[in-house]
Formats: C-alpha cells, structure tokens, sequence
C-alpha cells in the first residue's frame, strides 16, 4: 500500500516532488503517443496563465546526517568528516544564480537533518536567505528531536524561521529504535515545548505507521501522544522499503516481515478518523493540519508550481524544466566555486506532460482538481482530457466529480497510487 508517489523525504512533509518510477516512466513516453487532431491543437496551444502569477517556493537540501536511517534512501552522508562552512558558502553561491528577490514567498530548509549542522553555519546559511527575500511568508525547518534546544530554535525564530517540522516517527522507543532513529520518545515532547517556549507556534510532527513488529493500538497511542503536544499540522506515512537501504534488504532476504496491508489500511484510516476528532483536517494524502497550518510550501508542490532546489541532489521544477543537481557534496561544492553547472539531468515538460502531472500532483490534495485552476494552467478541460478515468473511477466509487472539482473519494485514498497512474498517460 505505498501511497507515496511525489516525494522528497518519504518520511517528512518536505518534497521537491521525484515522480515515482511507474508514474515517471508513463510521463517520459508521453510526448511519443499518437493523439488526435484536437487533443493536440488543445494542449500545444493552450492559453495558460503567466507563472509571474504563481507563488515560488525554494527548497534548500542538507545532505547531512547524524548517522543514516535504515529507510532512508535520499542522498545523505554523516557530517563527520565534512567542512560544513565550505558546505554554506557553496548553498549561498548557488542561490546567488537566481534573481529571485520577492518571488520567494516559502522556504524549506530539509535534509538529511539541518539540525545536525554547527550553530553558526545553521544561523548563517538562514540569516542569508532571509536577507535575500524579504517576501518570505512561510520559512520551515526540519529538526530533529535531540539535536535542539532552547536557544538555537529562539536563535532560529528571531532571524525568521517561523515553521518548525519535528521528525518524530514514533512514540514508541523499539519502534524508534528498529527505523536506526537517534532520539528517544522523551526527545520529541522536549523539542516541541521547547519551541513553544522560543516561540513557535506553527510546529508539525512527522509519524511512520505499518512499522515491522508494531500493531494498530501502538499507532493509536502515537497519534493520540502527537495530538496531546499540541502541534498544528502532523504528516503520517506508511513505511515504504526502498531499493537498496539497509531495511529493504532484510525485508527481502526474509529477515523482517512488513506489516500486512490489511493493517496498514487499518492505521491509515485510524489516523484519518482520529486526527479529524482532534480538529485536524486532512488537506493532501498523508498530511494534516488545524484549520489556517497547511503547509503552505508543499501546496506549490501539489499545485505543480515553480520550486528551485539548492544543494547536492535537490531538484527543481523551473522555467518549463525538471533539473536535478549533483548528489555528491564534495563534487558539489567544487563544480559551485568552479562556477560550474551542478545540474546533471534536465528535461523540459512539454504540454501535455504539465497536463498530466498537474492531474496527479493536484489529486494528491483532497480538494483534488480545481477544473477552472487546471484550465488556467494547462490550457485543458481536465473532464474532457480524462473523461475515460475520470468516468471508469466515479462508477467505482473512486473519484467524486462536483463543485468545480475532480477528487479522490474517501474510498480511494487507501489505493490512491493504482488510481493516480491512471491520470499520468493518455
């Protein structure tokens, strides 16, 4: 039951959106499929709206890690070893590419763990950022329980961090201590008052269900645990196993046995169900909020809007094309002073492509798609475009068309990925 197509931490609420391999293969071959007369003329000319009225978000990546987790398979290596202030200067001279100014309207430092880096590095790459753009309106770090206290996160929100996404994952320690996580239970509720205290008052938690050993009324006990902190927005993904981490390769040499997928349904509807009498409502697939927290940074993912990616191995969707950096720190840092192109792939979206990707990206969001917003966008009647689905879906019970929008049913979120595929090619 992997829910999770569009990420960039699987296990946090920050993504600077990688397609997943089924979904991204489908959109490659999109431009190749024969369409007809209309369809063409429809989506190669459309009359879409000028992306100077879209928000921009910047997503800033540190590669550094404590020790990696066992699920982890995003680019990271332990600090030791690395000079983080050669690191800050090559993140600061990569983002002096880019005449952004007052475009910037959110930021998200994520990782890897930010955390981990020395104080003054942390302060310094942040103080530039603010300084840079001014227009900043939601700036969220992620921390990991352990590696904060009082006085940096006080640091931290008076040079203008105002969102704080916490790495929770589990109130139980064995739960912890089976994912290679560094904090114990105690940590987590540490952290956040200490937020509290040093005034943050927009704080996220991020939790893992269908953990290997772990059953439905652990999950309550750390949803229930989540919710008495009195956080504003928590995130809650199911364990995925990916291809060459260290969980991934017990799982298949027989080692560990995953959650059964019966289960795994079972948690994700517990966390919905329990999260909404809590007063947390669920605006994206495996996101929640209090009314007025969403994540506002990650709505320009889902919305399929323009992002750049600062760092070794973060992507950008910008200026009609897909570009991933370098995921080498050292190579990163010496192509950066070297003045020379950190992109390794780049592929421009055509048409069609965008009209796809919007599909999926939007219906990861419960509103789903907005048909006038879709139109604006691409140039497409998203009904027209994917009437078949679309139709197939609803007569399913999967796909609620009303209001002005296309959505995912309740019914379909459990499935999301199968239905999610089905709008990613024509």
């Amino acid at each position: 039951m992997a829910r999770l197509f569009l990420c960039d931490e699987i296990f946090n609420d920050s993504f600077y959106v990688i397609i997943a391999p089924q979904v991204e293969n489908n959109l490659k071959h999109l431009a190749n499929r024969k369409k007809s007369f209309e369809l063409k003329k429809s989506v190669n000319n459309p009359k879409r709206r000028k992306t100077s009225d879209e928000q921009r978000a910047l997503y800033i990546h540190i590669p550094f890690c404590t020790a990696k987790c066992r699920y982890c398979n995003f680019y990271s290596e332990p600090i030791a070893g690395h000079d983080a202030e050669r690191f800050i200067s090559a993140l600061i001279a990569e983002m002096n590419r880019y005449d952004l100014g007052k475009a910037i309207r959110t930021v998200y430092i994520g990782g890897g763990s930010p955390s981990c880096l020395p104080r003054e590095q942390l302060l310094r790459l942040v103080g530039e950022i603010t300084r840079r753009y001014p227009a900043v309106e939601e700036f969220t770090i992620e921390v990991n329980p352990g590696q904060v206290e009082k006085k940096i996160l006080g640091q931290l929100r008076r040079v203008g961090v105002n969102r704080l996404s916490i790495g929770a994952q589990s109130f139980t320690q064995n739960e912890l201590k089976f994912l290679g996580r560094g904090h114990s239970v105690e940590h987590i509720g540490q952290a956040v008052r200490e937020a509290k205290s040093a005034g943050f008052d927009n704080i996220s938690l991020d939790l893992i269900f269908a953990i290997p050993g772990s059953t439905v009324q652990l999950w309550k006990y750390s949803l229930q645990s989540a919710i008495d902190l009195g956080v504003q927005h928590i995130s809650a993904y199911s364990l995925t196993y990916e291809e060459g981490t260290p969980l991934q390769q017990v799982v298949a040499a027989g080692e560990v046995v995953a959650v059964d997928e019966e289960v795994d349904r079972v948690m994700y509807e517990m966390a919905i169900d329990e999260l909404a009498k809590a007063g947390f409502e669920q605006y994206e697939i495996s996101n929640f909020a209090r009314k007025g927290f969403e994540c506002r940074h990650n709505l320009v993912y889902w919305a399929n809007g323009p992002y750049i990616g600062i760092g070794p191995g973060a992507g950008s969707h910008w200026q009609g094309e897909r570009r991933t950096n370098i995921a080498d720190i050292r190579k990163y840092a010496e192509m950066v002073q070297a003045n020379a192109d950190v992109t390794v792939e780049k592929q421009r979206t055509e048409p069609l492509e965008i009209a796809c990707e919007t599909a999926v990206l939007n219906l990861r969001r419960r509103r789903g798609i907005d048909l006038e917003e879709f139109k604006m966008k691409t140039g497409c009647d998203a009904t027209v475009l994917f009437a078949e689905p679309v139709e197939r879906y609803k007569k399913m019970g999967l796909i609620g068309v009303g209001a002005g929008r296309v959505f995912l049913t309740r019914k379909a979120l459990p499935i999301a990925d199968s239905v999610l595929c089905d709008f990613s090619s024509l």
